[in-house]
């Protein structure tokens, strides 16, 4: 193979320098990598091939916006980074909506993208930008390799380079992290060069990791920050009233059952009533006895004085008027975080912030290590709000049960799935109205599963895509979508043969309400009906896409479902596709009069 004129460098160079790399990322923990197509990427992509045959999962992917969103879904599902890698130019401006997400919502992200050398740098050479800006503000940090070229750096320096790209993306918080990779020509290796790489790569294996998968030590340095004289001070009385409020959950499965131990021990200490957003992954866990319906009970009044306590776990759940209660409960507040340093206080202040999860914070307010009895003014305070409760779900099953056949109403629907899924399958919801109808419509006798969202920034780029990568590491999950969301990421159907070559199942449910329903819900007609502001153009923006022809149209099986009374059979159906589509269509200003009303 020729080297290049320029820095003496040679494609078996470059190879070998991209094998090192990965290996040692291998030897970090990493398990999936997410491929995308590139000349200048051609020795990261040559040396994941190599490496997929001794382990590493490989996605492979034509859309980078997609493939990275696939990525924030492994990476939600099992709190190991997956790595995206893709070629130089606007392919990494691609990768930005995926790395706002992982960076608000907390979720382990490796960004490996190739360069042109800092010789082409603004010289107008093709294919030459400055892409180590384009993910600055979302990133952890940036990271990159020599500006000459990855083959130039000695292999200790290569594996330093990838031990402190899985560390920092492990962090606290974790998020995503930019490895800038430039790569001098030449980059393609003949088949002799491509051999001869390989052994020699596989006779050096990558030097261990400094932490282990996943927990980096800097993870473990932050979180153990928060002093036990902070705890001491930082405390709640359990023998007065309060209220728990607790946010999505941001974590993994694996580390949801400590987290509901820790909780569980609080409330029977004090008998205060849990308030649990629909993406707390604590609805239907025995032991555990939650408020469900209290946007709708805030909406209402019923009489519900603001906390003289509140103790707040995790970012602030979605409920506008929950906010507007929390913001008028003037007495002491704390916020606990599990590893996230950040202020989540949503803008309503606290008495004090902790970083150290919630069961290092109840294993010092509780250190005599006596259960306890909650006191008679905590149970009396909370059996108000649990009769309320109690009231409205009965109202809710008696006013969406006539409404849950045809035409379909999307709170019904809400209602009718969480009862009719199986038990323990992991479950997403789309953001708009699908999180906001699960948040105050599922049943509170429904079983517990997993419910995933992505509500760090609350968009609905790469639905079909998060869904994929998170049914691909879970096995199995059902996707609960609107029209608009599932069009805006319609490519994620060409992940259909990775999911069937590793035996995971997709089943998406598409609510069609003809365009943004979320609007219907919000003060934006107007009042009089005139026509004075187009509604429809300006703000729902209907499509009119057949979204059974176009899922047909990417090889996927569909189903369109008359109305609720099919949804048992629907689902029987899509569950055991690979990957299938179920359509529901409902009329979202009824829907909106339903919610209003309810």
């Amino acid at each position: 193979m020729p080297t290049s004129s320029v820095s003496g460098c040679s494609a078996e160079a470059n190879l070998r320098a991209a094998l090192l790399l990965l290996r040692q990322l291998q030897a970090c923990g990493l398990r999936r990598l997410v491929l995308c197509p590139g000349s200048r990427s051609a020795p990261l992509a040559v040396a994941a091939g190599l490496l997929s045959r001794e382990g590493l999962d490989l996605f492979t992917a034509v859309d980078e916006r997609s493939a990275a969103f696939l990525a924030v879904g492994l990476g939600r599902a099992d709190g190991l980074p997956a790595a995206v890698v893709t070629t130089s130019g606007t392919a990494v401006a691609n990768l930005l909506p995926a790395a706002v997400e992982a960076d608000t919502g907390s979720i382990p992200l490796l960004l490996l993208t190739a360069d042109r050398p800092q010789r082409l740098k603004r010289r107008g050479a093709n294919q030459t930008v400055d892409q180590e800006a384009f993910l600055a503000s979302s990133c952890r940090g940036l990271i990159e390799a020599d500006p000459q070229g990855l083959a130039q750096m000695d292999p200790e320096a290569v594996q330093l380079l990838a031990r402190s790209a899985w560390q920092l993306c492990l962090g606290s918080p974790a998020g995503p992290v930019h490895l800038n990779l430039p790569l001098e020509e030449p980059l393609h290796v003949d088949a002799a060069a491509l051999f001869a790489a390989a052994a020699e790569a596989a006779a050096q294996p990558a030097v261990g990791s400094s932490g282990h998968p996943g927990r980096s030590v800097a993870a473990l340095a932050v979180s153990q920050a928060d002093p036990l004289a902070s705890l001491a001070a930082l405390r709640l009385d359990p023998d007065q009233p309060g209220v728990v409020v607790v946010g999505p959950w941001r974590g993994n499965g694996a580390d949801l059952p400590a987290f509901a131990a820790a909780l569980i021990r609080w409330q029977r200490r004090s008998g205060w009533p849990v308030l649990a957003d629909g993406l707390s992954c604590l609805r239907g866990l025995a032991d555990l006895e939650l408020i469900h319906g209290y946007d709708l009970l805030l909406a209402e009044g019923h009489g519900l004085a603001p906390a003289p306590q509140l103790l707040r776990l995790g970012p602030m759940p979605a409920s506008r008027r929950l906010q507007q209660w929390i913001g008028a409960c003037t007495g002491p507040q704390l916020l606990i975080t599990e590893a996230d340093p950040r202020n989540l206080d949503a803008g309503i202040p606290v008495a004090g912030r902790l970083n150290c999860g919630l069961a290092t914070w109840v294993d010092a307010q509780l250190a005599d290590g006596l259960p306890g009895a909650a006191a008679d003014t905590c149970r009396a305070f909370a059996s108000r709000w649990f009769a309320h409760d109690m009231a409205l779900q009965r109202q809710l099953d008696l006013a969406l049960e006539p409404a849950g056949l045809t035409p379909v109403r999307e709170p019904a629907l809400a209602r009718a799935l969480s009862r009719s899924l199986p038990p323990g399958l992991p479950l997403m919801v789309a953001s708009s109205s699908p999180v906001r109808d699960w948040e105050s419509f599922a049943a509170a006798d429904a079983p517990h599963r997993l419910v995933y969202g992505f509500r760090g920034a609350s968009g609905i780029d790469g639905t079909l895509s998060l869904a994929a990568g998170l049914a691909c590491a879970s096995g199995q999950l059902l996707l609960l979508t609107g029209d608009l969301a599932l069009l805006h990421d319609a490519n994620g159907w060409l992940w259909r043969e990775q999911l069937r070559s590793r035996g995971a199942r997709l089943c998406v449910l598409v609510v069609d309400n003809g365009g943004g329903g979320i609007f219907e819900q919000l003060p934006i007609r107007l009042a009089d009906g005139s026509d004075a502001m187009d509604f429809e153009r300006l703000f729902a923006m209907p499509q009119g896409i057949d979204h059974v022809a176009l899922a047909a149209g990417y090889g996927v099986p569909a189903r369109r479902l008359a109305g609720l009374d099919a949804l048992a059979a629907g689902l029987q159906w899509g569950l055991e596709q690979p990957l299938a589509l179920l359509e529901l269509r409902s009329d979202r200003s009824a829907d909106a009069r339903v919610v209003a009303h309810a």
